[in-house]
């Protein structure tokens, strides 16, 4: 089930960002995503419009959207494959008449997913975070 996000699942959503992001970034070393946690706890969650998949009554799934950005979308790993991700980006693309969204160039299996969900590159840029190579993609090009 897709919900929309409230303050008491601001743990779940932090332990799946960074379980995902260690895991899906692995080109990324994986102390710069623990050491972005405050950041996400403390601008990013709170900054976004944030809903999240739950599984009797656990939340395995998230997606958050920044004006018409999809800033992040994560599904913990053990749960990813099993059509999680589509459901919520299907939910997100009903919130908005068109989403952008980077995507590590690196990160090949989601830069797939999104091509497939309907995603087009836009741009190509290096992150300012990490230096890493990036696309921006767009739901409406």
């Amino acid at each position: 089930m897709i919900r929309k996000y409230n303050s008491n699942d601001l743990d779940s959503v932090l332990e799946i960002w960074l379980e995902a992001s260690v895991k899906d970034h692995d080109f990324v070393p994986a102390d710069f995503w623990g050491s972005q946690v405050e950041n996400m706890r403390n601008i990013y969650i709170p900054a976004s419009e944030v809903f999240v998949y739950e599984i009797e009554s656990k939340i395995i799934g998230f997606y958050a959207l920044y004006e018409s950005t999809l800033a992040a979308i994560f599904v913990f790993p053990e749960f990813q494959d099993k059509g999680i991700g589509k459901q919520l980006l299907s939910h997100a693309k009903a919130q908005r008449a068109i989403l952008s969204l980077s995507v590590y160039k690196e990160n090949q299996a989601s830069y797939q997913f999104y091509l497939s969900q309907g995603f087009a590159v836009v741009s190509e840029q290096l992150d300012e975070h990490t230096g890493h190579p990036e696309y921006t993609m767009s739901s409406g090009t």
